[in-house]
């Protein structure tokens, strides 16, 4: 690790679902002399991609946790991290996006700008992130990149200007015309290892020419001497015209877009060309830091390993030889034997062991200077702690965590699976910060939240393989709640006889709905019929009616009890029989006042794209829900409503389908309000089965 600053690049690759990361990252790996075998995505030989390491990756063929690796290309150090395309694991692209200095976008020459294309713009827009397009697949059929560098412009507003353009299209894709140098490149060898360079087919000259004039005006908006070379109509040299690009790059004003197929191993080694002649090195970007002692004020660092170290833990690994801590250094350096400080929680840390990591290999190293990704060991952090040396107090920014959308409930099968659930719950929250797991009060079901269905899928799988936890998930029960309608009387005598003093109490009065409170108790006796002492267990015995309603044993909330009557006993009157008989007045009175049940109403608010607007407020309709606005912000537009819980489950997945997952939406609390008779039903009838399988 001892190249210097301007030679490294550290940057992610972030596509669309399939559009083809993983696979380009394989060929780069290959390219590199890091690998010296390729295998591909559900690799056929059993074995995989590289990145892909997890068992439940290579079954799939999805990638589910980024990882990161690094590789050497014309004497420049490359530190690549793969992420997952699936929104469900969009947490994985924020943590990578917020510690990388650029980005390859993928895209699929056919799919062009999808979805979770636009999903992953937003996070690079978040973080100002400079990228670089690849437009891959050109050997599929169908495949149109200048449609697709249309849509960059249209869709996500970029300043797309291709480098490249492509020596024939789907079945008859051979290679590249280089733009900059005018060149047409070829791959050969089995692996497209050996490059050929030729004069442009001559087919395909007009067409160079036209697009290397755009290529040229764009780049000329950030460099005076190119725009010089322009109005004197002299030869443009390559290194000046690349310059421009990479000036306008940085500034996120220029998207260069290459060409070429992963899959087919064509045009890899130019895209390779151009992380390191475009891409920035650390010391090219601005990162700032919050100083603690000074009321949070900004503090730019600079790549300099002399400075005091600063670095940020954004991901977080259980390994098998403990917690692995990936982390970005962004000024000074850590090395072995070390002493820093959590910033966070102000303990000191030692560092023990240092490595480099490379999908789930490692090296060990004896230190990682400002600008580079390593990882430390067995240091106890949560994602998103700074660690500084004891000089400075500053703080980086944490990244944007989204709020998970969809809940289970999850139940271990036995008693071994409910201590393996427990370590594998608390793992799991601490790695991700879109899961969340809680225990409900009410239900006393396990609860565990996330970004969608197969987020939590994956979790449950995981639980299964890794902590031999076997569960069972069902959707979480509705907290309901029971409540009076009018007004009724009561007047219950509890007697009971036996050997020595009995018991004996007589409580008389009403109850009546009340609105905003959950039980209210007012104690309207007079002449003393009722001692004053025996009060306070009159309420109690009211109170204890509460937890488990009479209806359906649900809680019951907006009551008001008032007594005004009663009657005891010298001898059998005590606060047992007291409470005994405002219990007993209770169920008398709760019967008569027409209870029903009440279930939570949450608000929920969708922000989609207009073309859906349509759709998505049906689908809400659908699912009982009252729409209460809708208001257009741009291009999309943000549906309010409100829905019962009950109708919530699993909305997240039909959402997605209905909008092509261009739709999210938030979810909050709102009310309680009356079930509708025929659902009423539904869960009396549902009630009467549990009970009957407990019996």
């Amino acid at each position: 690790m001892a190249t210097r600053i301007e030679k490294i690049r550290n940057i992610g690759i972030s596509a669309h679902i399939d559009s083809g990361k993983t696979t380009l990252t394989e060929r780069i790996l290959f390219y590199t002399k890091r690998i010296h075998a390729i295998h591909d995505v559900k690799g056929k030989d059993g074995v995989g991609a590289t990145m892909d390491s997890m068992e439940l990756e290579k079954e799939r063929g999805i990638t589910i946790a980024s990882a990161a690796t690094y590789c050497e290309w014309n004497k420049h150090e490359i530190n690549i991290i793969d992420t997952p395309g699936h929104v469900d694991f969009t947490i994985e692209v924020e943590r990578s996006l917020r510690v990388l200095d650029g980005a390859i976008l993928v895209l699929c020459s056919v799919g062009g700008v999808q979805s979770q294309s636009i999903t992953v713009d937003q996070q690079m827009k978040r973080y100002k992130v400079p990228c670089i397009a690849f437009i891959n697949k050109c050997d599929r059929s169908g495949a149109n990149p200048f449609r697709v560098v249309a849509q960059l412009k249209e869709k996500l507003g970029h300043n797309a200007v291709a480098m490249q353009i492509p020596v024939g299209l789907e079945a008859d894709h051979e290679g590249v015309v280089d733009l900059v140098t005018m060149k047409a490149i070829y791959f050969d060898g089995d692996n497209g290892e050996s490059i050929r360079v030729e004069e442009i087919p001559e087919a395909l000259m007009d067409l160079a020419t036209e697009k290397r004039e755009v290529l040229i005006d764009a780049a000329s908006m950030f460099s005076d001497e190119l725009t010089e070379a322009v109005l004197e109509e002299a030869t443009i040299p390559a290194e000046m015209l690349i310059d421009a690009v990479r000036k306008g790059t940085l500034e996120r004003k220029i998207t260069p877009v290459f060409m070429g197929s992963a899959y087919k191993n064509k045009a890899v080694q130019p895209l390779l060309d151009a992380v390191t002649q475009l891409l920035p090195c650390p010391a090219d970007v601005s990162n700032q830091a919050l100083d603690l002692d000074h009321d949070e004020a900004q503090v730019t660092l600079s790549s300099d390993a002399a400075k005091p170290t600063v670095a940020l833990a954004f991901k977080l690994e259980d390994g098998q030889y403990g917690q692995l801590t990936y982390i970005r250094v962004y000024q000074g350096a850590l090395k072995k034997g070390d002493t820093v400080v959590n910033v966070r929680t102000g303990r000191k840390v030692k560092i023990g062991r240092l490595v480099r990591m490379h999908a789930n290999q490692m090296e060990d190293i004896s230190e990682i200077s400002a600008g580079y990704i390593g990882a430390l060991f067995g240091v106890d952090c949560a994602s998103g702690d700074t660690f500084t040396d004891r000089s400075v107090n500053l703080t980086m920014t944490s990244m944007y965590v989204p709020e998970p959308v969809i809940s289970l409930a999850i139940v271990p099968k036995d008693n071994k699976a409910e201590i393996n659930m427990s370590k594998a719950l608390n793992r799991f929250a601490k790695e991700d910060p879109t899961f969340r797991t809680y225990v409900s009060e009410e239900t006393g079901d396990t609860i565990i939240s996330g970004m969608g269905e197969l987020h939590l899928e994956v979790y449950i799988e995981r639980m299964r393989r890794e902590y031999k936890a076997e569960v069972t998930s069902g959707a979480p029960r509705v907290a309901y709640r029971e409540t009076i309608t009018r007004q009724a009387e009561f007047n219950y005598t509890h007697k009971k006889q036996t050997g020595g003093s009995g018991q004996y109490g007589r409580v008389a009065g009403y109850m009546e709905p009340v609105d905003g409170e959950e039980f209210v108790f007012a104690n309207e006796v007079t002449g003393g019929s009722i001692p004053t002492q025996f009060i306070a267990a009159c309420e109690k015995g009211f109170r204890s009616c509460l937890e488990k309603g009479p209806k359906m044993e649900f809680p019951v909330t907006g009551v008001k009890v008032v007594i005004n009557d009663g009657a005891s006993h010298s001898v059998d009157s005590s606060e047992m029989a007291f409470q005994a008989a405002a219990r007993g007045a209770f169920l008398e009175g709760y019967m008569k006042a027409a209870p029903v049940i009440h279930e939570p109403i949450m608000k929920v608010a969708v922000e989609t794209p207009n073309e859906f607007q349509g759709g998505v407020m049906g689908s809400l309709n659908q699912r009982r829900g009252m729409i209460i606005g809708s208001q257009d912000e741009g291009p999309m537009c943000v549906i309010e409503s409100q829905v019962p819980l009950a109708e919530m489950f699993g909305y997240s997945t039909v959402l997605r389908s209905l909008t092509q997952g261009k739709a999210q939406f938030t979810m909050e609390f709102a009310t309680y309000r009356q079930v509708p008779q025929s659902i009423s039903e539904e869960i009396a009838k549902k009630r009467q089965e549990e009970k009957k399988n407990v019996a």
